[in-house]
């Protein structure tokens, strides 16, 4: 048996005997929000115990085993005893077990990938596996094993360097001479050819593994006598060597040196994957159909912006009606008062209609935090967190025409329906609700509910007349038809229809986005969970569609509605559908609700 095969069993002997020493004894009839809060409890202590185990096959596989115990647990569950929330919760730890355990095989695939970039790894988190174990440590023979470690790397480098020199002269279309003389050397000796991708994630790798040997260097030095004689040098040359080797797979080959013209680098993540994601989502539509959902809502906003451009007197030019808006914009230093105005404004307009509650804790504890240049980067606009409305607009230290940019990005009437997005009724109000309301279903978090909601409102306030005039329809209609771009830009790229050079240029030719904000946000789409673009807009006609089933039918008011939605927590929509129209549910039952049909 290979040494790091054995290495890896006797972690899983021996963490299967601590982890079991932990367990308490089970109750015989747990309600399934104990049975799911138990499994959440596994699920933490895994990831808090194995930290410093991190990359590795291992740790995946582990949390593979986790998953796969606790879909058996789910077998003799009691499901015809539960009441409706129960079988929600039971369909929704299903599919929540089922999709992780689809994501473990596609992260110990990519992990594969780069295994050869981290020779190091087996020496690093040996060492941290003897000393979680408590075992005696052997300085002079730790210091033998952390002192090839740079010796390991220099290698590396060389082959990546090959490697490197052999891709140009394949993309020059010359020939070759060494390569039947590398075909003769070792494989520890032969080039490596990295793709951006696969460097970047070598050097996020190297990275944890760097943090690793750190904290394990940490626990002894200064408290075991003779250690820093031993070690003090084989790390600190370790810690070094790992530092440059990281820096040089992220910038020398990843080509991310932390500037504007940085290369747009993501991992499309094919159809399969997508449709697993989907499943997981609840959402019962290929890729191709939500895109053409996406297209067909895309065309309907392209309408109401001919029809406010008609009112600024501009005839069906809508760009040229958004160029005027966009320069209707606050002077530096004054955006923050904007956005408190209008914070208040969009918070007496929901509490004067009595649409939907807003407790006075709510109102009181939200505050404006303007973002950095590097918090631009990826987030051009506004955004929320934590009681915080993270507002993007012109730093001093920012280029001239990235200011204008920011400025004309962030003008009045954009910001206008993004604050009530970000603050009340959107995000602010929903993370108050979700803090006190079924807070364990927080593992089932799902962007078709957290966006959804925010788009949601934005639809009813266009419907409320909450638009003042041409310029703030412009502003909402931007918008909007930039969560119906961010569906079709998205899902084309991880179908592989579409390169980040080709999303900048459809959201800048399409909704009207300057570059600097198109690249930010292609930079994050490519970046950020597959789906996580397509839950504004699909979130929305999900919460539209139901709440058309409700009030709309006379089973529910106004107010009664969004109250209740935002009481169920970040859960599927169509469970929340499931609770509401009491829809008979099995254990077997899956997915099936088409809520964006077209009307006929």
């Amino acid at each position: 048996m290979p040494i790091l095969n054995r290495f890896c069993l006797v972690i899983v002997l021996v963490c299967s005997v601590v982890l079991g020493s932990f367990a308490a004894e089970p109750e015989p009839n747990p309600t399934i929000e104990q049975f799911i809060g138990r499994y959440r409890a596994d699920r933490q202590a895994l990831g808090n115990y194995y930290e410093t185990m991190r990359p590795s096959t291992f740790f995946d596989e582990r949390l593979n085993a986790l998953y796969t115990e606790w879909l058996d647990k789910l077998g003799p569950f009691n499901f015809d005893s539960l009441d409706q929330q129960g079988r929600i919760d039971f369909l929704m730890f299903r599919d929540s077990l089922q999709h992780d355990r689809a994501v473990i095989a596609r992260q110990l695939s990519k992990f594969k990938s780069i295994e050869p970039l981290i020779p190091f790894r087996a020496t690093i988190q040996e060492l941290e596996a003897a000393r979680s174990h408590m075992k005696p440590l052997n300085g002079e023979a730790a210091a033998s094993k952390v002192t090839a470690i740079p010796d390991q790397i220099k290698k590396l480098r060389e082959r990546i360097e090959k490697g490197r020199k052999e891709k140009e002269k394949d993309k020059d279309g010359k020939k070759d001479d060494t390569k039947k003389e590398d075909e003769k050397s070792k494989p520890e000796e032969a080039p490596i050819k990295l793709e951006p991708m696969q460097a970047k994630r070598a050097a996020d790798a190297v990275n944890e593994l760097r943090g690793a040997l750190n904290a394990w260097n940490g626990y002894y030095d200064g408290y075991v006598p003779e250690y820093s004689w031993w070690m003090k040098k084989p790390v600190e040359e370790a810690n070094r060597s790992m530092e440059e080797f990281a820096k040089y797979l992220r910038e020398e080959i990843a080509g991310l040196k932390g500037k504007d013209e940085d290369p747009l680098i993501g991992e499309p993540i094919g159809a399969q994957a997508l449709a697993e994601d989907l499943a997981r989502e609840s959402i019962p539509y290929t890729a191709e159909e939500l895109i053409a959902i996406g297209e067909r809502e895309f065309a309907w906003c392209e309408e109401r912006m001919k029809e406010a451009a008609h009112e600024m007197g501009l005839g069906d030019d809508w760009k040229a009606a958004l160029g005027k808006v966009k320069e209707l914009h606050e002077p530096p230093g004054m955006q923050d008062q904007l956005i408190a105005a209008q914070a208040r404004e969009a918070i007496e307009f929901v509490k004067s209609r009595d649409l939907v509650t807003v407790p006075k804790f709510a109102e009181e504890t939200w505050r404006v935090t303007m973002l950095g240049i590097d918090g631009q980067k990826t987030m051009p606009y506004a955004a929320y967190s934590g009681l915080q409305l993270l507002a993007a607009y012109p730093r001093q230290e920012m280029k001239h025409d990235d200011k204008l940019m920011s400025m004309r990005g962030n003008n009045r009437h954009f910001q206008r329906i993004v604050t009530a997005h970000e603050l009340i009724p959107g995000h602010h109000l929903q993370s108050y609700y979700a803090q006190r309301y079924r807070t364990y279903r927080e593992q089932f978090w799902t962007s078709f509910y957290v966006e959804g909601w925010a788009l949601y409102w934005e639809m009813k306030l266009w419907d409320l007349n909450y638009p003042r005039g041409p310029e703030d329809k412009i502003g909402m209609l931007f918008w909007r038809m930039h969560r119906c771009a961010r569906i079709i830009v998205s899902l084309k790229y991880h179908l592989g229809k579409m390169k980040p050079n080709e999303m900048i240029d459809f959201i800048m030719q399409r909704v009207g986005h300057e570059r600097f904000g198109a690249t930010s946000e292609v930079r994050r789409f490519i970046q950020a969970s597959p789906l996580y673009q397509c839950g504004y807009m699909l979130g929305a006609l999900q919460l539209r569609a139901l709440h058309s089933q409700m009030v709309g039918a006379g089973k529910m008011g106004e107010k009664e509605f969004n109250d209740s939605i935002l009481k169920y927590g970040p859960i599927p929509i169509e469970y929340i559908r499931a609770v509401m129209l009491v829809t008979p549910l099995t254990r077997e039952t899956k997915t099936s609700w088409k809520f964006a049909e077209p009307k006929q």
